[in-house]
């Protein structure tokens, strides 16, 4: 299987979508249904009964998962988009923003 070019903690650009344009950080990754969830985008509601574990019922908020193909890694220069490459650097393979060349995860 190929290496994941998006990773968790990745600060990531929204492509499409009703959050076009808005930055977040992946909070997960689901790799077998090529998936992740942003913190703070694709905020679903739910209308939720009262039960015994939540009597107050209500509304409740939670990102739900969105296409990988649909974000793309935020550039560390300037936090535009960007695709993502591996090279060897000092023998380790590392992942590389491809419009600015710096490397992503140290």
């Amino acid at each position: 299987m190929a290496a994941a070019k998006i990773k968790k903690g990745d600060e990531v650009v929204v492509l499409s979508g009703k959050d076009k344009g808005r930055t977040g950080t992946v909070s997960k990754v689901l790799p077998k249904e090529g998936k992740i969830v942003v913190e703070g985008v694709n905020v679903a509601t739910r209308h939720r009964k009262p039960t015994q574990a939540n009597p107050q019922g209500g509304i409740e908020r939670r990102e739900a998962p969105m296409h990988i193909a649909k974000v793309a890694v935020a550039d560390p220069k300037d936090g535009k988009p960007t695709r993502v490459r591996f090279e060897e650097r000092d023998g380790k393979k590392v992942r590389v923003a491809v419009k600015s060349g710096e490397t992503i995860d140290g």
